[in-house]
């Protein structure tokens, strides 16, 4: 036996959706009930372990033979359920998961999503979720069915035969994914990256649990005193009622559609004194992020380390990784110089000192998220991260000389983009500068073809721009960075020669290729970025553009625009995960132990002796395929996560 796919039905009393699959197979109630599997490309069988069956004696070989190639849809699942069936932690080496090869195309993350994309003859079943509730999950006790916790084969016979039929077609249907995408393999070298991910999701990362259940009985005195407080101003019965607040807001002079935190902020402004103190109690109630202190309650494992929160290639136009479970990927950022001081003070359980110290709980406890990832005792947290990294990669690519003089020496980018933007010496851009505002704003919104709106949308008015200023910004921006800006246009103009003549094409080392259905921009790692069934279509300005298959803002499969701009910044974003799986790849290979990664930065947990420096010096080597690239790192220590 050269490959096995499987796929299993399993139970557990933990919720799948919110405690992830680690501390799901974790459970004591934990059991697999089916597991269907084909030997390479053969027929499916179905085993009804629930039943009394017994793995066949080559299945069970397999699964521990690092020779046999295992292949799964999220294979993660059958992976880490399998290792605890077994009595043996199963490596990721020989395991390969066809959803990342779908995601790898371009395609839905779900089997049946990836399923019906591609049309297969054979599609996920649908009544899968009912049968899944009805065996897979905890019931609850009725006359009707007799007071029982749980439903078992025997309660539904007829219900079984279909699951287990329901077990066997999502093989069928795995199998035929990997049959239909056979001309489009996935790189061995990003199957490597995908090892590298399981083993740091397997490694899990420390949380600090004392801080997490504080945290959690915080926020719940905080919000019922805050609810009280709101009921005495209002009256309202429920002021958590977006319906009741807006009705409230109306009989007193604030009509808004609705009540999202961009919109309270504008309210804000404008709102008079008493009704600024409603809003701002809106505010704190809303505050959604302290609900990450439960998700991490809910996920941690019985030896204090949180597992599964990393999902490789989540972000299939890019490549790059999602958050899962605690959403790593979009924590608070923390501002408090003295994070220190207030940690200590919600661990000890002082809700009154935190409460006298700070404007407010909630914002205390989001900034404070962070924190609660800690190292193992004995050990520190190494935090590093590529210094601007988005604005290195598109000027190597556009050949922009001065920005590549800039990261060859100083390094300070909103200075010299000010610079070079008004025709003003660098050494007269101090950091409290007008200008270096401007130049950062400009930076951070401008190099992906955004104009006003985009300086609008990055903050531009909050940080005391005149709307009148905007515009004129962003032609000066333009104008400084001319090879940027031919870049976006060179690119428009090839990935829309590839997709209406159905060719191959190229500019600034970037290649599209239009074949099979597909648009692909190849990277200069070798990496493909893939579009499904690219035509050309008018856009929304009466122009025409690019357009493709993908899940769009709706989270949902449907047609999308794009433009030269647009893949200019998948290209760029996609060439940065390239190069922060590159250094990871090498700090890996050095022994060094990453429990973390979130966008362009790694967390590391390491013994005390060792230094950033240590670390910044394998990330900042540039890959082989990218030379002339400048890369720098920065990083620092820490006893727990946080934002230097």
């Amino acid at each position: 036996m050269r490959h096995l796919s499987v796929d299993i039905e399993t139970y557990s009393d933990r919720d799948l959706s919110k405690c992830g699959v680690y501390k799901y197979a974790e459970s004591p109630s934990f059991e697999i009930l089916l597991f269907s599997y084909s030997a390479d490309g053969g027929p499916v069988h179905v085993v009804d372990l629930a039943g009394g069956e017994t793995l066949p004696r080559e299945v069970k070989d397999a699964l521990t033979d690092e020779s046999v190639t295992k292949w799964a849809y999220n294979a993660q699942f059958e992976r880490v359920c399998l290792s605890r069936f077994l009595g043996q932690w199963l490596m990721p080496e020989s395991w390969r998961c066809t959803m990342v090869w779908a995601a790898y195309l371009g395609l839905p993350l779900s089997l049946e999503g990836a399923g019906a994309v591609l049309g297969l003859e054979k599609q996920k079943l649908k009544q899968g979720k009912d049968l899944i509730k009805y065996f897979s999950v905890p019931c609850k006790p009725t006359k009707a069915n007799g007071g029982r916790t749980r439903n078992l084969p025997s309660d539904e016979p007829d219900k079984w035969e279909h699951f287990k039929a329901y077990n066997a077609r999502d093989v069928e249907t795995e199998t035929a994914i990997q049959a239909r995408l056979r001309n489009y393999l996935v790189p061995e070298d990003e199957w490597q990256n995908y090892i590298l991910d399981q083993h740091i999701n397997d490694r899990g990362i420390q949380l600090d649990l004392d801080l997490v259940a504080q945290a959690i009985r915080f926020d719940e005195r905080s919000r019922a005193e805050l609810t009280n407080h709101m009921k005495e101003i209002t009256t309202m019965d429920n002021p958590n009622s977006v319906v009741q607040m807006k009705a409230w807001l109306a009989e007193h002079g604030i009509e808004t559609d609705t009540l999202g935190k961009a919109a309270v902020k504008e309210l804000l402004k404008s709102a008079p004194d008493d009704l600024r103190q409603v809003l701002e109690l809106r505010q704190s109630l809303a505050k959604s992020s302290v609900k990450k202190y439960t998700a991490m309650d809910a996920v941690v494992c019985k030896d204090g380390r949180a597992r599964g929160l990393l999902q490789f290639y989540g972000a299939n136009r890019t490549g790059r990784w999602a958050g899962r479970l605690i959403q790593v990927q979009n924590l608070p950022q923390n501002h408090l110089p003295d994070l220190a001081q207030a940690r200590s003070l919600v661990k000890s359980g002082d809700f009154d000192t935190l409460e006298a110290l700070y404007d407010s709980v909630p914002s205390v406890l989001s900034e404070l998220i962070r924190t609660a990832f800690v190292p193992k005792s004995g050990f520190q947290f190494i935090v590093a991260d590529f210094s601007a990294i988005e604005a290195r990669v598109i000027a190597w690519l556009a050949g922009e000389a001065w920005r590549n003089e800039v990261f060859a020496t100083h390094g300070k980018i909103y200075e010299a983009s000010a610079s070079q933007m008004f025709q003003v010496p660098i050494e007269e851009i101090t950091k409290g500068s007008p200008l270096r505002q401007k130049g950062k704003i400009a930076e951070l919104a401008l190099g992906y073809g955004g104009s006003a709106g985009a300086l609008k949308a990055m903050g531009a008015l909050g940080m005391g721009l005149a709307e009148e200023e905007l515009q004129p910004l962003v032609n000066a921006w333009r104008t400084a960075n001319p090879k940027i800006v031919r870049l976006w246009w060179d690119v428009d103009k090839a990935a829309m020669a590839a997709v209406s003549e159905r060719t191959t094409t190229q500019t600034h080392g970037i290649c599209f290729e239009c074949k099979s259905g597909m648009l692909f921009i190849v990277l200069p790692s070798g990496r493909r970025l893939a579009y499904v069934k690219p035509k050309i279509r008018q856009n929304r300005f009466g122009g025409e553009s690019v357009t493709y298959e993908g899940v769009g803002i709706s989270k949902k499969w449907e047609r999308i625009e794009s433009y030269g701009p647009k893949f200019v910044e998948n290209i760029v974003q996609a060439i940065s995960r390239d190069i922060l799986c590159h250094a990871m790849r090498r700090l890996d290979a050095a022994g060094f132990s990453i429990v973390m990664s979130v966008h362009d930065e790694v967390v590391i947990e390491e013994p005390p002796e060792l230094l950033p420096d240590d670390v910044c010096r394998y990330m900042a080597v540039t890959p082989p395929w990218a030379e002339g690239l400048l890369l720098r790192a920065e990083g620092f220590v820490c006893p727990f996560y946080k934002k230097d």
